[in-house]
């Protein structure tokens, strides 16, 4: 069984970035889920040839899934992933959301995701990534009140938009 552990430092020289999520903020505080099905997730996905940093493939993959254009991205962290064959990371940034244009369909696999805004709190259990969850998800709030600078606090009700 896979065992995960979140990190704020920079990922090690020599373990590799298979995927760069990104929780997403809107101006009123919440975060950005995309839901496929029963299935809640960030956006975000694996590096393509070219792309030379994790802002790059986090605006691609943003892009192509929901349909968004985002602010300059922070780093936050990363999940390492010991799959008992060789570990890897998982990193992820915050950034704020730009622009949301009508949703479209993810080139990769035809599928056109629902976007939901919920508070970050609501997030980490909606991810249902257990204790490393909980902790992005955490560290992600902090990062959007103090790098993104936006509100924490009155927060409006989760919606699809």
């Amino acid at each position: 069984m896979a065992r995960f552990r979140w990190f704020t430092h920079s990922v090690p020289d020599g373990l590799p970035v298979r995927q760069v999520y990104g929780f997403l903020f809107a101006s009123d505080g919440r975060v950005l889920i995309r839901v496929d099905g029963a299935k809640h997730s960030l956006p975000g996905g694996r590096p393509e040839p070219g792309e030379r940093t994790y802002a790059d493939i986090l605006r691609r993959e943003t892009y192509e899934e929901v349909t968004a254009d985002i602010t300059d991205p922070h780093y936050l962290g990363y999940q390492r992933v010991d799959d008992g064959i060789a570990p890897y990371a998982q990193v992820r940034m915050v950034a704020s959301l730009a622009k949301v244009y009508p949703p479209a369909p993810d080139p990769d696999n035809g599928r056109t995701y629902r976007r939901l805004l919920v508070p970050p709190g609501r997030a980490g259990e909606l991810l249902n990534w257990g204790v490393s969850g909980r902790k992005q998800a955490s560290a992600a709030a902090a990062a959007a009140i103090a790098v993104l600078g936006l509100p924490h606090h009155d927060l409006p009700a989760p919606s699809y938009i």
